[in-house]
């Protein structure tokens, strides 16, 4: 007879996140053989494309994957963002973020969440468990909670990213900053893996920053980088391979595991500067021959850009010189979503699609974000620089974000057109 009932175990779940990893690759990448592991999981699982918020930086995006809701809901969208009433620039963080996160809904059913290198989360702030900031964190020592870790990931020589500004002086440097960000997350990896824990989460920034810097490696299989390129996501291979390994141990079933993007990307055929094609189009003019910054824009001025995609009419009652009627705004976005889709580039078509923020944004900070947000073909990086003269043109970066190409590796199907904000539901309910 059985006196005692045996309790039942707590299950894990971990996911582990490739920055700027499109399915296009990862598919390519298992079918050639250097990710086995991945090829693996995409032939016993389900290897879903998946789009990646509006715009598509990593900024919002991961923003969405985290609350599970959109921009209009949790309030960020972009890297950057105006102060209210004026054309002054600020940078959103974490503490900006308006909803619960996965982390927070988890935290308040009592279960206790590992977060290593979660892009959009400086300054780390409080959650059941351990959180250590990813990009755009300028600051360990505030990129840790709790903060008594910090001494510990500072022994180890955590490096939070890639320094991309030596990187750019010095593009040789790139492979020696992927190197020691990359083993001093995975270091990270196993001191809190040996934690107690429900969900964990690990995500890999160095993929996003080799593709800007060096996507042609990849593309070109005669550049002298392509074996180097190939080398390193099968080291990523092998920390996932690892991962499952530890996973095996414990007994959880890989049913557990989830890999995902937060956006795709693709090579750079032109940078396209909206700013100089608004201007150039009579939508937008400056008091300055060379402005400085927005708040050199002309009453004149009807709408303008930031970085990457983002459109914004210059609304009365919004911005200094707005001078866009309520009444106006419609026919506007019409006028100016018609005039971009014909926009070319040697004969090539340069704009997919023009969004109205109505169509793409639900919730109460809607009307805080852009009036249109666009979409463009692959290969033209939108960009939202006042400074370009030109509408097209080149900079040292090789790659680029794409939206609708990202990745959502689960041993389930969860059907198809998914999109990054739905994923905090499927995951959750693994911990239920």
């Amino acid at each position: 007879m059985t006196l005692f009932k045996k309790s039942k175990r707590r299950k894990k779940v971990i996911v582990v996140g490739l920055d700027g990893v499109p399915h296009s690759m990862l598919m390519n990448l298992a079918k050639t053989g250097v990710m086995s592991t991945v090829a693996r999981l995409i032939d016993t699982g389900k290897l879903h494309r998946l789009k990646a918020s509006l715009p598509e930086i990593s900024a919002v995006s991961w923003t969405n994957f985290m609350t599970g809701t959109n921009p209009g809901t949790h309030g960020i969208f972009g890297f950057t963002d105006f102060k209210p009433g004026s054309y002054d620039l600020r940078i959103p963080n974490f503490l900006d973020v308006k909803v619960d996160t996965i982390w927070d809904t988890l935290g308040h059913k009592g279960l206790k969440s590992i977060v290593i290198n979660q892009p959009s989360t400086f300054p780390a702030r409080r959650i059941n468990g351990v959180m250590i900031s990813g990009f755009v964190a300028v600051d360990l020592s505030r990129s840790v909670f709790p903060q008594s870790y910090f001494n510990e990931l500072e022994r180890m020589g955590y490096q939070i990213d890639v320094d991309t500004a030596k990187v750019t002086e010095n593009p040789s440097l790139l492979w020696p900053e992927l190197s020691k960000s990359l083993a001093s997350h995975q270091k990270a990896l196993n001191y809190f893996w040996e934690q107690d824990w429900d969900f964990f989460e690990f995500v890999i920034t160095g993929t996003d920053r080799l593709h800007h810097f060096l996507w042609s490696a990849y593309q070109d299989k005669s550049h002298p980088q392509h074996q180097a390129f190939l080398d390193f996501y099968q080291q990523i291979d092998r920390i996932i391979s690892k991962i499952l390994n530890s996973m095996k141990k414990m007994e959880e079933e890989e049913e557990s595991f989830f890999l995902l993007s937060d956006h795709g990307f693709t090579g750079i055929v032109q940078e396209v500067y909206l700013n100089a094609w608004l201007e150039k189009e009579g939508f937008l003019s400056f008091t300055a021959t060379t402005p400085r910054s927005l708040q050199d824009i002309s009453h004149k001025s009807v709408a303008f850009a930031l970085d990457p995609s983002r459109i914004y009419l210059n609304l009365e009652n919004k911005f200094p010189n707005g001078r866009v009627k309520k009444e106006d705004k419609k026919e506007l976005k019409e006028k100016i979503a018609e005039k971009l889709l014909k926009l070319e580039y040697n004969g090539q078509k340069v704009i997919r699609q023009v969004f109205k923020a109505e169509e793409i944004y639900k919730g109460k900070y809607t009307s805080k974000g852009p009036d249109l947000v666009v979409v463009s073909e692959p290969g033209f990086d939108l960009k939202g620089s006042i400074k370009k003269k030109e509408i097209f043109g080149r900079s040292y970066l090789q790659g680029m974000h794409t939206w609708d190409d990202a990745f959502f590796l689960a041993a389930e199907d969860f059907g198809e057109n998914l999109a990054i904000e739905q994923l905090a539901n499927i995951i959750m309910k693994k911990l239920k």
